[in-house]
């Protein structure tokens, strides 16, 4: 079983000071391999392979105007070489857009570090060429495989993730009947045994947020005035919390997305059944909108996946057109018209009355039986 860490690590001066040219290095073998893949498509070449792009970029960096890139580890440079071409083969494969170049101000900041240096101690994390780094918890764990070190920088906070090759979990409990789980903005889901999780208000944090917003355009207009390109330290301050404000945001929906998906799993039903909703048609609508945005259906039904396999439970995502809400739980009768203002379905064949609902999440639920 494959399972990825993340954790907050705290770096101090020195060690911030080699991360961030490790971040500048990266974007520059980004850039500088894009640009030679396009050159040489330009001249009629064929794709160049990584291995001989990588040979290229070391007899460049014995140049001595590029010196500067044998500051950092060789593996940092070498993997994103690895990547750019990775995205190229999924460009070729349909599976991608075509890779476009890595900008300084809005790219991802982070770097690869090699598997084999990479070493734990309590509270502690060894990354190679920087050193011993303090980890924020102690819950990363060892002699095991690990994939993929790496570490990030999100305008805030410096971030270690990493994959590890962990043995499967044996759950021998015994299985609960199958759940249904009926999505919606008011109540966020609404399940086939009762329980109800409402979506998360960030009403205040976005107050707040707007509030900083507004005292930074101010700082912005006053640039545009004076034409100055230097940014004083109080806007730079005030960049720093809305950023922060940012992360705040959605670390409350998160947070209260993984409660609710955690506490679902944690009852070991036989399956879990989701309904498949077409969001990017749902976001057009511009009265809901941002709610729907609040809601994270996406971010919901990957982590119920994810959990599911780790527990063992079925995960099932029924079909995008399955009139959930218009049949019957009791008897099966179909509603031809079902209006999104009627929130309580009666039932015209066998009386039955009940929440809307309640009842979609009741007519998932038995899709697990079929």
């Amino acid at each position: 079983m494959e399972k990825g860490f993340k954790v907050q690590i705290f770096p101090n001066k020195e060690q911030k000071e080699l991360m961030f040219k490790s971040f500048g290095c990266v974007r520059f073998a980004y850039n500088w391999a894009l640009a030679r893949e396009k050159e040489n498509y330009e001249k009629g070449g064929k794709f160049i392979s990584d291995m001989d792009l990588r040979k290229e970029f070391t007899q460049l960096k014995k140049k001595e105007e590029f010196k500067w890139l044998n500051e950092i580890n060789n593996n940092v440079t070498k993997q994103a070489i690895k990547d750019l071409c990775k995205a190229y083969k999924n460009f070729f494969n349909k599976k991608a857009k075509h890779p476009r170049f890595k900008s300084k101000k809005k790219s991802k900041k982070s770097f690869y570090n090699d598997v084999y240096k990479i070493k734990f101690d309590d509270y502690k994390v060894r990354i190679e060429s920087i050193g011993w780094v303090d980890m924020a918890e102690n819950r990363i764990p060892r002699n095991c495989k690990y994939l993929n070190p790496k570490v990030s920088f999100d305008g805030v906070k410096f971030w270690l993730s990493i994959s590890c090759i962990l043995e499967d979990e044996e759950n021998n409990l015994q299985k609960t009947e199958p759940i249904g789980i009926d999505m919606g903005i008011k109540t966020l889901m609404t399940c086939s045994n009762g329980m109800n999780f409402n979506r998360v208000s960030t009403k205040k944090e976005k107050k707040k947020l707007k509030r900083l917003q507004k005292k930074a355009s101010r700082h912005y207009d006053k640039m545009m005035k004076t034409k100055s390109s230097d940014k004083s330290k109080n806007l730079l301050k005030l960049e720093t919390l809305i950023r922060k404000q940012h992360q705040r945001i959605s670390n409350v929906r998160l947070n209260n997305i993984h409660q609710a998906t955690t506490k679902l799993v944690n009852l070991n039903p036989k399956a879990i059944v989701v309904e498949d909703l077409n969001v990017q048609g749902m976001m057009k609508n511009k009265h809901l909108s941002e709610k729907i945005a609040d809601c994270l259906f996406r971010e919901i039904y990957r982590q119920l996946e994810y959990k599911c396999k780790n527990k063992g439970i079925e995960f099932i995502v029924a079909d995008r057109f399955y009139p959930s809400s218009k049949i019957c739980s009791n008897c099966g009768h179909k509603k031809e018209k079902l209006s999104l203002s009627e929130r309580t379905y009666k039932c015209e064949c066998c009386e039955n009355v009940i929440d809307r609902d309640f009842n979609a999440s009741l007519n998932l639920k038995n899709l697990a039986y079929n």
